[in-house]
């Protein structure tokens, strides 16, 4: 049977008004009164509609995160941090997954925006015009978690990529690298192109190191792409002696193939990842690795769009955290 307000409100002999009172907290509702309620309330197992509290309030307390691949422990710690924020706030999550493709990216902000949410934690690599668009038609507040945009239109919690980038190639130049090579994901996504790739020709530049094409391969954030990588630069007739890698799993990838191959790391190839997430600490040699706060990414572009949907000052909704490298086993 399901049990509604009217039948709250009839049990405990008051008003619905007076129960929706009881229920939201309001403290204009006499102690003997609200005893009542509460009783009748756990006795009929009652449960509060969520969906007619918003209609009524125009508020579901409802947050909508599009994450392109659930799967992935770098997205995990970043929902991880999202859903303990939101609810601290009270706020439910409905979370989808996107496969990082375009058209259903834009579908489920429509669905999402369909069902009512208060607000849409949006995570993605290639933030396109289109999707701009689609943000600032947007009812409601959207923040963008380690996805950068190049206009700045959207608000966005990430960390400076290109400055991490730099200061990994940096680090290799420090110890006396002279070939060093970058392993990305998608060109196509403006983190690599615009911010990644910039970061590194920076850091040759600034050490007075040529920048060479060949030595920047490109691949998909997997395993499997890592492997592949390395086996291109194995093709190169200069060789890398160091490797800045753009994901975690793709950075076990290439030890995993240079050791397949006889190699030993960090011997004969000093390699540094970009993630800083559990798998780091998972593979042997233990990676080196940027340490990107992902977590925090997460809670702070939650917190953020709860300013925004509370209606909250903010004073820049472009946030940049900070990063550092953490030396393990696969630098010497």
């Amino acid at each position: 049977m399901n049990i509604t307000i009217y039948d709250v409100a009839r049990e405990a002999s008051v008003s619905m008004a007076t129960v929706s009172r009881v229920v939201n907290g309001n403290p204009n509702v006499k102690p003997a009164t609200r005893k009542k309620v509460l009783e009748v309330i756990e006795r009929l197992g009652y449960r509060p509609n969520a969906v007619a509290r918003g209609l009524a309030s125009k508020k579901t307390t409802t947050v909508g995160v599009v994450i392109p691949d659930i799967s992935s422990t770098f997205y995990a710690e970043l929902a991880r941090g999202i859903e303990d924020i939101a609810t601290m706030y009270k706020y439910n999550i409905i979370l989808s997954n996107s496969d990082q493709n375009k058209d259903k990216e834009l579908h489920l902000l429509n669905t999402m925006l369909g069902k009512q949410v208060d607000g849409i934690v949006f995570m993605g690599g290639n933030i396109t015009e289109e999707h701009v668009q689609e943000f600032e038609k947007s009812p409601v507040p959207i923040v963008l978690a380690a996805s950068v945009e190049s206009s700045k239109k959207i608000s966005s919690v990430n960390i400076d990529y290109a400055q991490a980038t730099y200061d990994a190639v940096t680090s290799f130049v420090e110890k006396g690298h002279k070939v060093i090579a970058l392993v990305l994901g998608s060109l196509e996504e403006p983190i690599n192109s615009d911010h990644k790739l910039e970061g590194y020709k920076r850091g040759l530049a600034d050490s007075g190191i040529a920048f060479k094409e060949e030595l920047v391969i490109e691949g998909d954030y997997t395993y499997e792409s890592g492997m592949e990588s390395f086996d291109k630069l194995m093709e190169l007739d200069e060789k890398p002696t160091a490797i800045f890698v753009g994901s975690d799993e793709m950075a076990i990838g290439v030890i995993h193939s240079a050791e397949d191959k006889g190699f030993k790391v960090p011997e004969d190839f000093e390699i540094i990842s970009s993630d800083n997430t559990k798998l780091t600490l998972m593979v042997r040699p233990q990676l080196t690795t940027i340490v990107q706060p992902l977590y925090d990414i997460g809670a702070v572009a939650m917190r953020l769009l709860t300013k925004y949907m509370n209606k909250e000052t903010v004073e820049d909704g472009i946030v940049v955290l900070p990063h550092r490298i953490e030396a393990r086993q696969s630098t010497k």
